[in-house]
């Protein structure tokens, strides 16, 4: 659990320095991530080699700035509030509580929040290559 929150405050960090977000997210700090499950999948011919499941939850204003999962797949679910999430290449879309979004594996992306009232996010990674970092900072 640890270890994705640190990496989410590193992405955090190294967007505030290399300028890379937004005005909104450079007012206030970025999501809280809480990791609730991490495993090895089983019986799936290591396709998937393991799943994980984290709640992120967006100040008002907050954002995760622009990332990537190299080899995994996110799936992005709305359980409070409003967001907005952009993926490279495609426009951005708001999401309201009760919708999901799925992000392609090594596609970067981004989620905030431009509400004043907190928001809260079920993420859940598929990764086929657990010998990469589940996250990657990305210039933007």
């Amino acid at each position: 659990m640890q270890l994705v929150r640190r990496e989410f405050l590193h992405l955090a960090a190294a967007a505030a320095v290399t300028g890379a977000t937004s005005a909104a997210s450079a007012q206030a700090p970025g999501p809280k991530l809480t990791q609730v499950l991490r495993q090895d999948l089983e019986r799936q011919g290591n396709v998937v080699q393991e799943s994980i499941v984290s709640v992120a939850e967006f100040g008002p204003g907050s954002a995760a700035p622009w990332h990537m999962h190299p080899g995994a797949q996110e799936i992005f679910h709305v359980m409070e509030g409003d967001l907005v999430v952009e993926m490279e290449g495609a426009q951005p879309a708001s999401l309201k509580a009760g919708q999901s979004h799925i992000f392609p594996a090594d596609v970067p992306h981004l989620a905030r929040n431009e509400a004043n009232v907190p928001a809260k996010a079920l993420v859940i990674h598929s990764r086929s290559a657990k010998d990469k970092p589940l996250v990657v900072a990305v210039n933007r």
